[in-house]
């Protein structure tokens, strides 16, 4: 480089040639504690607080909100109890929906929004809004902080106008009650009711008892003594929708003892000439207890091995189940049939909470 860019460059770079900066312009004031506490900012009112009418108005605002919510929630329940989960229906712009699934997310969807809205609402307008500092105490509560507590928690209710509002208070305690009922409605959809079906089979008085095997009603010749029969009632046809779940109640077992061999005078009166009828059905869980000992009439089940004595009433020997296995009352009709004499008195099967 010349001697001649040297003198070029030096007067480039002189103070004479930079701008002249304003006074005090680019300088940060140094604060004395840049960590300091800069405390709250100074507390606006609300036009709210100042103004009555408008106190008012956000009141009637928030109690329409919770009524709001309050008729959706029941506009809920009515979609679910009244319209067909077939019913397909055309809403724009989503097209062809179902009327269930789209009534009950539009009317759940709006009370859930009106409460949230209506709460909201409530503590930004009507609600204090002063904040105020309070100093960090030890964990252990003296009785001087449990008193200010108390005294905060009515300052609270009184400041949040629960007492005064009533209208409000009232709405919000009636949407936060139906709200959850939505809730409840939907457990409907477990399962259709029992009502009384598990407490009633297909026998009825004057059934005819049906041999599983040739499906001809059985006369009391049919059955040997020492033998087991399995049977049902009359009118139930293997090939129908519901058999399975009628025969898994109504299913019977036949068995011929001799009559002083029978030790349970009621189970003797139920039967006749010494023909027993049963529930073949397990007290236990439910599998047919048909694997018979003829020598000691008991009746096994294969399952778990519950053992029944069905010279006995079917009292349980041994085994898991509960019960003894129902007995059904038979007799004989003027055309020598065996027939029922009515239903069971206690459910067959397994137990469940009825029997208690």
């Amino acid at each position: 480089m010349s001697s001649h860019d040297n003198e070029r460059n030096d007067k480039v770079l002189s103070d004479d040639h930079l701008p002249q900066s304003p006074e005090g312009r680019g300088q940060v004031a140094v604060a004395d504690d840049p960590f300091a506490d800069p405390g709250l900012p100074p507390h606006e009112p609300r036009r709210q607080d100042v103004d009555e009418r408008a106190a008012k108005r956000s009141e009637r605002t928030i109690s329409l909100l919770f009524t709001l919510a309050m008729l959706a929630t029941v506009g809920f329940i009515a979609v679910y109890s009244t319209v067909s989960v077939e019913k397909i229906v055309y809403i724009f712009p989503f097209g062809h929906v179902s009327a269930t699934n789209f009534g009950l997310g539009l009317t759940l969807a709006v009370a859930l929004f009106a409460t949230g809205a209506g709460a909201i609402h409530w503590a930004r307008t009507l609600m204090s809004d002063l904040e105020t500092a309070d100093e960090r105490h030890a964990v252990e509560a003296t009785p001087e902080v449990k008193a200010k507590v108390f005294d905060d928690w009515k300052q609270g209710v009184a400041e949040s106008q629960w007492t005064r509002r009533k209208m409000v208070r009232n709405t919000m305690l009636g949407a936060l009650t139906l709200v959850p009922l939505t809730g409840v409605v939907l457990l409907r959809d477990l399962g259709p009711l029992p009502y009384s079906r598990l407490r009633h089979t297909a026998w009825k008085e004057g059934s005819l008892i049906i041999n599983e095997s040739t499906m001809q009603p059985l006369r009391p010749e049919d059955i040997v003594v020492g033998s087991l029969t399995q049977a049902m009632p009359e009118g139930l046809d293997p090939h129908a929708e519901d058999f399975h779940a009628e025969i898994a109640k109504a299913a019977v077992m036949l068995v011929r003892l001799e009559p002083e061999e029978i030790k349970d005078q009621r189970s003797a009166e139920w039967g006749h000439e010494g023909i027993l009828c049963y529930s073949k059905i397990c007290t236990h869980i439910g599998c047919p207890a048909t694997l018979y000992e003829q020598q000691t009439h008991h009746a096994l089940c294969p399952c778990h091995q519950s053992t029944f004595d069905l010279a006995d009433g079917a009292r349980v020997l041994f085994g898991p189940a509960g019960h003894p296995l129902p007995q059904l009352r038979i007799a004989v009709n003027d055309e020598g049939y065996l027939q029922a004499l009515g239903d069971f008195e206690e459910p067959p099967g397994p137990s469940f909470w009825e029997r208690g």
